[in-house]
């Protein structure tokens, strides 16, 4: 008895965070990682490959995101302090499983500033055509490790004026939108089911493939997990909000690409990879057009100097905890940054820059996301449906049929990514399951821990 009360005033006494976050405060945060912007860069791309229903695909894969978000806050529940699908999946199911499903995050990680240098370079290019784009694609990468190198951040104030930005011009592209297709087209111009559905041209695979692209939209929601140990009434506020996140952003993603669809109906642009820039042009002529290429731009280079960043320090960790061999990835230099890291992947970056398109790359990034979402959907499934907790009975329908059908939808997903992107992601995770088995000597002993919370 003496113990236990011991134990109980040695937990109170512990440090802890305060739980000071509500529902509304998860949920603008969520939204803020997700961006405003998040379906602008893969519009004409997920256009072409859905025949010109990227709007259903959005939508499809809201589907999917807000019931994988349940399976996320679920699991919050459980492990608080972990906030990682990786950690959910090593600990609720097996750690060879989370090494795996944590190699194919890394994946991830060091496909960021690919894709944000891919993109970067294919928007300065619109507005410089005369400048190759193997001369873009390079200042784009040498941009990011410039900065990262001399360990500059950007403050928290400046990427709430970004924001601001983004969100002021994604307001002025809806406005001017609707001006301009009331204004050439009368009510009818503004509500059509053609942007959903269309009897001739609606394909069931083609809007897979698409939506196995358009899901790219909501990479950034479980987010909101990280902050579980700060939320009041976290069982219910850290479910609510990544499940809200996800149908605001279908929604306000939704109403984008609704506009844009119907300003420029088909699937036929001069440029796919910046279609959104051209559609701006045509509602709100060179000004917006110009604006949105400016907006973009800064939005690329500053996601891929935050991923860049959050790769070389991941690798780091890795090398610190001998995940990787610690020369060279655990090497910091004298201002305290992995230097050799940066340069490592700025090196890969601008390789892939040269042989990945933006859809290669964008998908490469969808291949590790899904197969995370599908292992918390099944990890949610086995921890509260499969195994026995005292005092507690299985419901079927929350415990065992949401993540089932989360973890099929998401399967479904992942499946329609294209052949090139699923070839090279089991090549990639092909490599992890050899070198887990070497680390463990045959799976005999538990892999390390790869620590994502420092990335």
């Amino acid at each position: 008895m003496a113990e236990s009360t011991k134990t109980v005033e040695a937990n109170s006494t512990a440090p802890h965070l305060s739980r000071s976050l509500g529902l509304w405060d998860l949920v603008f945060y969520g939204m803020v990682l997700i961006s405003p912007l998040a379906p602008v860069p893969l519009f004409g791309v997920a256009q072409k490959l859905s025949h010109g229903f990227t709007v259903t695909c959005i939508l499809i894969a809201m589907g999917a995101m807000a019931i994988t978000a349940v399976s996320y806050g679920r699991m919050a529940t459980v492990y608080p302090s972990a906030g990682s699908a990786y950690t959910y999946i090593d600990r609720g199911l097996n750690p060879h499983l989370g090494f795996l499903v944590g190699w194919a995050m890394l994946l991830d990680y060091l496909d960021q500033p690919i894709l944000n240098s891919i993109y970067g370079a294919l928007t300065v290019q619109r507005l410089l055509p005369g400048i190759p784009y193997i001369v873009l694609a390079g200042a784009c990468v040498a941009f990011m490790t410039f900065l990262n190198l001399r360990s500059i951040r950007a403050t928290a104030r400046a990427n709430e004026i970004i924001l601001a930005i983004m969100t002021a011009v994604i307001g002025l592209f809806i406005i001017l939108a609707i001006r301009y297709l009331f204004t050439t087209q009368g009510f009818g111009g503004l509500f059509s089911t053609q942007p959903f559905y269309e009897r001739h041209t609606f394909q069931l695979q083609a809007i897979a493939t698409g939506t196995s692209l358009a899901a790219l939209t909501y990479i950034g929601f479980d987010g909101v997990t990280l902050l579980s140990e700060e939320v009041k009434n976290p069982e219910r506020n850290v479910l609510m909000a990544g499940v809200l996140v996800c149908v605001f952003t279908g929604i306000f993603s939704g109403l984008q690409v609704y506009l844009a669809q119907r300003v420029w109906p088909g699937y036929h642009y001069p440029h796919e990879e910046t279609a959104f820039m051209d559609i701006s042009g045509v509602v709100g002529h060179m000004g917006l057009f110009h604006t949105m290429a400016a907006v973009l731009l800064i939005s690329s280079l500053g996601c891929g100097l935050t991923g860049q960043l959050g790769a070389a320090r991941l690798l780091f960790s890795m090398g610190r905890d001998k995940v990787l061999p610690s020369k060279p990835f655990a090497r910091l230099s004298r201002s305290n940054v992995p230097a050799t890291n940066v340069l490592i992947l700025a090196v890969l970056a601008f390789l892939f820059t040269q042989i990945w398109s933006y859809e290669l790359a964008a998908e490469m990034l969808n291949f590790g996301a899904f197969l995370a979402f599908m292992g918390v959907n099944f990890t949610c499934f086995v921890h509260f449906y499969l195994r026995k907790h005292q005092g507690r009975k299985r419901h079927l329908g929350k415990d065992a049929m949401i993540p089932l059908v989360g973890f099929l939808f998401c399967l479904w997903i992942w499946w329609n990514l294209s052949r090139p992107a699923k070839v090279r992601g089991m090549i990639w995770l092909g490599i992890g399951f050899v070198y887990e088995a070497i680390k463990t000597r045959g799976f005999r002993s538990k892999p390390l821990t790869i620590d994502f919370r420092e990335s």
